[in-house]
């Protein structure tokens, strides 16, 4: 199973050079660039930890890419999201967001869990089968 999450969440995992291109895309519009992290990419988990404050007035796409590499060594058995927002309207608009990282062992996806409820209703509820183990231990 792939996590599929984001703008290019269909295609195959951007390169360096392509992740790079689309830093400077988002930097020559004038978005701000953060990074972020997490063991547990469930769809609705939106809240990942931060890498470092949000990067504003960063010019060169260099900079974004080598905060990037170190956030790779320090975290690069999980998933690295790489977001931009856009202020110019007084608040901040997601415009871009995408995995630039992910663990190197197999993604064990989810488990579609079934509840029968009342009136013979059923609902569903996704659960990551990596969730099974504490944090920090998910992967590797």
């Amino acid at each position: 199973m792939r996590i599929t999450q984001g703008t290019f969440s269909f295609l195959p995992d951007l390169t360096d050079e392509q992740i790079t291109k689309q830093v400077q895309y988002c930097i020559d519009n004038g978005w701000a660039v953060n990074l972020e992290f997490t063991d547990d990419p469930h769809p609705r988990n939106t809240y990942w930890e931060m890498w470092g404050h949000p990067m504003f007035d960063i010019e060169d796409a260099a900079g974004v890419m080598m905060e990037l590499n170190e956030c790779r060594k320090v975290y690069g058995d999980r998933y690295i999201r790489l977001s931009a927002f856009d202020a110019s309207h007084g608040w901040e608009s997601v415009k871009l967001s995408f995995i630039v990282n992910r663990p190197s062992e197999e993604e064990p996806g989810f488990r579609l869990d079934r509840q029968e409820a009342a009136g013979r209703n059923i609902r569903y509820t996704t659960s990551p089968y990596v969730a099974a183990k504490p944090e920090g231990q998910r992967y590797g």
